[in-house]
């Protein structure tokens, strides 16, 4: 009787924890997701698909695609160099290479955009140099992919340092004993044993980068068919009240986050043991 009494509380309270979680995911996710594909279809697929057909929408995916594609693989190898050197080596200022590569979790992505308004704005401490040589950086594309690369910067590095961490650096160490070379051994030996938290921080990557809106907010100058990317295209179409317009571009974005999610999911579910073992630090 009394084993009964204690488990049957204990069911009913984790009964409880999950309907409260599913009510509150439904709330702040699923439904605002409904809506966005809902609001987007409201006028019929053809008004939808008449959206992707604006030339600035156009140009705003290429865009958004272009900034993703330069910033993903920048990161992906800054990733793999710092880890590399934060698990492998010991050395004086480590402490302080973690802290600025937590730095961008830490600070507003609009933050992040004044400061290279601050460094390459026409008032800036480089600014007036570079307008002067013919060189202009803010309310470009190169703003862009700058103010992209800080808030995107942690994500592979932050993936990779743990697991790094876990393996050590005994089979490095081995494959130099029997004579391979530096190259040798990362590509053989240490590439191999990260390349699934690699992906991982890749796709978290990714999806920041295609949805950032703050930073590239500040630096792009709002510039339709230049400097908008499909964040930007949705609050300008949004604001013109394009409803359906603003809505069909999100769903975009949104349709681009799902595929992110799923392999995302896929990897941790295929590869859990892998990707979680250094993050137990």
């Amino acid at each position: 009787m009394r084993s009964v009494g204690l488990k049957r509380p204990a069911s009913l309270g984790a009964f409880l924890l999950l309907a409260v979680a599913v009510a509150w995911l439904a709330v702040v996710i699923v439904l605002p997701l409904i809506s966005v594909f809902a609001e987007a279809l409201r006028k019929g697929v053809g008004e939808y698909l008449e959206a992707f057909r604006d030339p600035d929408a156009q140009a705003a995916i290429r865009l958004t695609l272009l900034v993703a594609g330069i910033c993903v693989p920048l990161n992906a190898v800054f990733g793999l160099a710092a880890a590399w050197a934060v698990a492998k080596f010991d050395f004086r200022g480590k402490g302080f290479l973690l802290t600025l590569i937590d730095l961008p979790f830490s600070i507003s992505p609009v933050i992040s955009g004044l400061v290279w308004v601050l460094l390459f704005g026409a008032n800036g401490w480089f600014g007036p140099a570079l307008e002067a040589a013919g060189i202009r950086i803010i309310f470009t594309v190169s703003a862009l992919v700058l103010a992209t690369l800080l808030v995107t910067l942690p994500f592979v590095a932050r993936e990779l340092i743990p697991l790094m961490a876990e393996q050590g650096a005994d089979e490095e160490t081995a494959a130099v004993t029997l004579g391979a070379g530096g190259w040798t051994t990362f590509t053989r030996v240490t590439l191999p044993n990260v390349k699934w938290a690699l992906l991982y921080g890749v796709l978290l990557c990714t999806a920041r980068a295609m949805g950032e809106f703050g930073a590239v907010s500040v630096v792009s100058g709002h510039i339709r068919g230049k400097t908008n990317t499909m964040p930007l295209h949705v609050e300008v179409l949004y604001n013109e009240y394009d409803f359906v317009g603003a809505f069909a571009v999100a769903s975009l974005l949104a349709g681009l986050a799902l595929v992110t999610l799923a392999l995302k999911t896929g990897l941790e579910w295929r590869y859990a043991g892998e990707l979680s073992a250094g993050r137990r630090h």
